[in-house]
């Protein structure tokens, strides 16, 4: 085995590539693209860097790129610039005949990492002997496949931010009591929008195995998965405060994966596509603080400049895990097409309840 298919197996970057002038790995993307056309496509979710972005085919959520390669029936290569999560459910959505490839395996997301099988198992159990089969289990899109599959095979769907109440209303006609993962802000601020109190929630904590909660669980509604969105999390009471302080006219809008007495103080709450779109569509020369990724807020700083606009956190950092791929990866990942270098592919029986889960919010949403 040669150095370089020693650096494919082990998903290593050449060090070729991290060499590179920026116009060398730019002349070399607009090569690629050129000479494969439409057997190429390049999904770049919102939070990427600018240096991807300028190559996307589309840029959008996660689940709207999956959908989006579905459609691409033409392209043999998916080279999804996103995270492993977004490249697996565009594996589930699309043929055999496309490869999806992610340029750095290192992409991931640290909430779709809370939740793993074997801690969903434990807790369904442990939930099924205290609530008997009351339960239907909903899962953000930002979860690994085998969540979803799990949630699939079990009557659940998933959920994005911008139809999570529909498909929260969903659940509540079918089964009495919903399990909500990975993320507990979502499922928290979905639940109050549609008149659940806090008090008829708990939280599952799949470290100690526990159900945090005090009171008779009798009344429990609905049961949070302790996860979260180490970005959004990171927007507080303080932030929210001082600009209002700073910024008496300033309108705060935030993701709803951020913590609820945020989302409470805030303006205006809603998903990535919710919030690129009342910045657009506001009138020039008003004044915004965004809650959510550092890349997307700084991109609608430099397409809006008729407008202020902030950070609602101003030491917020872009997502480290959600920013991975660059432009050397890209080159890589471009230059190794036909290779087994970076593939997602996730096996038929994942696949199969996985798609179950994401055709149910489909229908429902």
């Amino acid at each position: 085995m040669n150095i370089l298919e020693t650096l494919q197996k082990n998903k290593m970057i050449p060090e070729q590539y991290k060499q590179m002038s920026r116009q060398e790995l730019e002349n070399r993307v607009i090569e690629v693209k050129k000479e494969l056309g439409s057997r190429l496509y390049i999904p770049c979710h919102h939070y990427q860097k600018d240096e991807v972005v300028q190559f996307a085919d589309a840029t959008g959520d996660s689940l709207q790129l999956a959908q989006l390669s579905a459609e691409n029936k033409e392209a043999e290569f998916i080279v999804f610039c996103g995270v492993h999560f977004m490249a697996e459910t565009a594996d589930i959505l699309t043929t055999e005949n496309q490869k999806v490839i992610l340029p750095d395996m290192r992409a991931g997301c640290s909430m779709a990492d809370m939740a793993d099988l074997q801690q969903t198992e434990r807790a369904w159990d442990a939930l099924q002997k205290l609530f008997g089969d009351t339960i239907l289990p909903l899962t953000y899109v930002n979860s690994t496949a085998a969540i979803k599959s799990f949630v699939g095979a079990h009557g659940g769907a998933t959920v994005t931010s911008s139809n999570a109440e529909k498909m929260v209303k969903w659940a509540f006609e079918i089964k009495e009591r919903i399990l909500f993962l990975p993320d507990q802000h979502l499922g928290r601020n979905t639940a109050v929008e549609l008149g659940v109190s806090l008090d008829e929630m708990a939280v599952w904590n799949p470290i100690t195995n526990e159900l945090e909660f005090d009171g008779d669980p009798s009344g429990i509604k609905v049961i949070l998965w302790k996860g979260h969105c180490s970005v959004h999390e990171n927007f507080t009471v303080h932030n929210v405060i001082d600009t209002r302080y700073k910024y008496p006219n300033m309108k705060i809008i935030v993701h709803p994966e951020c913590r609820r007495e945020v989302v409470e103080l805030a303006d205006m709450a809603g998903s990535t596509s919710y919030i690129i779109k009342a910045i657009e569509t506001a009138e020039p020369g008003t004044a915004w603080a965004i809650g959510t990724e550092m890349n997307l807020v700084n991109r609608l700083i430099q397409n809006h400049p008729d407008k202020k606009i902030i950070s609602l956190n101003p030491n917020m950092c872009p997502c480290l895990t959600m920013n991975r791929i660059d432009l050397p990866h890209l080159v890589w990942s471009l230059d190794t097409l036909e290779e087994t270098n970076n593939i997602i592919k996730v096996s038929p029986e994942v696949a199969e309840n996985a798609k179950l889960a994401l055709e149910r919010m489909l229908i429902h949403s």
